[in-house]
Order: C-alpha cells, then structure tokens, then sequence
C-alpha cells in the first residue's frame, strides 16, 4: 500500500494564522489529519517547508526541498525521499478527508501515473490524490525549470479522473472541502 503524506507546509495567508494549529474536537486539524490516516495506513508522514515545524506532532516529517514552492514541491520531496514508494498525497487542511475514499482512489489508479477526483464542474483535487513513484522524473524537471503548479504535471502524466459517483457512499460534497479562511473555519466549526 502507499505511504500517505499529509501536507502542512503552507503559509496559511488567507487565515492569517496558522490553521492547522486551530482546534477542532480536541485536537488540531493537523492532529486529526494524521490521526485520521494512520488509522489506516501503515506509513503516515508530514510534508512541511521547514523540518523543525509541528513537533509537538508524532509523524516523520517531509522537508521541502524546494521551500515555497507549494503542493508540488512537497511531493517532489515526498517521491525523492521515499523513492520507489507510491505516494496518496492529502492537504492536512481538508478535515472531512476520508482514508477510505483515499484506498478507493488508490484501487481505481490501475496503470496510471496519478488518480485523483474530477468534480462534475470539471475541476479536480490534486491535494486528496494518488501518485506513482514514477513521477519522480515528471516533478524534478517542473521543479528545476521553476514551474510549481500541480495541474501542469498532469499534462506530463498518464492521469485516471475519478467521477464522484465511482466513489459510491465514499463520496459526499464535503470530502473535499478546505478551510482557507476564518468563515470556513467557522462553519466547520458550526457543523461539528
């Protein structure tokens, strides 16, 4: 099975403090993420941009190796650092995340490089997702040529686009739903 990474490295702007610190249920989101997946999953880690970060936090951490680069770069640093190991990648800020949904993902990859959700407007979720070890190659040339966006490496990948529905009772609106600002905070916060 693949190891998970859960990312935590970004900056948290639009919160305008550290959100996953904020706590939700007695713990932090980050807390509950890794709590949620090791659940699950033998081999949970913690992709941050500074490896001294969250070390309160009982996860290997992941340091970016490109720092402020974003969600790539924590992937680069993930597929580099475990090598041959495919990779389920999650934003530590998505706290209706579900391990489930993620082994189902993992089923349906089949002999792609990259599987991830397709919402019925025609976006995708590359941050609840699941990567070969194969991309390694893919994510260090768009890393050495400065181009950090995760959907430019779909356009270098064989990729498997998941439909809500192939989720079955796995999928619900909120699987993917992240707190960015105080009011999603707030609402999470509301419905819990």
């Amino acid at each position: 099975m693949a190891s998970v990474v859960i990312l935590a490295g970004g900056k948290s702007r639009r919160m305008g403090r550290d959100k996953l610190s904020l706590p939700l249920d007695g713990k932090t989101l980050l807390e509950s993420a890794v709590s949620k997946f090791r659940a699950v999953f033998e081999n949970v880690y913690i992709s941050v941009s500074d490896g001294s970060k969250y070390p309160e936090i009982d996860a290997q951490k992941i340091a970016d190796i490109f720092p402020g680069a974003g969600p790539l770069s924590g992937l680069h640093a993930a597929l580099k650092m475990l090598s041959s190991e495919d990779v389920f990648l999650v934003a530590a800020d998505l706290p209706f995340s579900n391990p489930l949904a993620a082994i189902r993902l993992i089923e349906l990859c089949g002999d792609c490089d990259a599987c991830l959700i397709r919402l019925p407007n025609g976006m995708l979720e590359p941050l609840f997702g699941f990567y070969r070890s194969s991309l390694i190659g893919v994510c260090e040339a768009a890393m050495q040529n400065g181009e950090f966006k995760m959907m430019k490496l779909f356009d270098n990948c064989k990729t498997r686009y998941v439909e809500p529905e192939e989720l079955g009772q796995l999928w619900n609106d909120r699987l993917i739903f992240n707190v960015n600002y105080p009011e999603d905070f707030e609402e999470l916060r509301k419905d819990n």
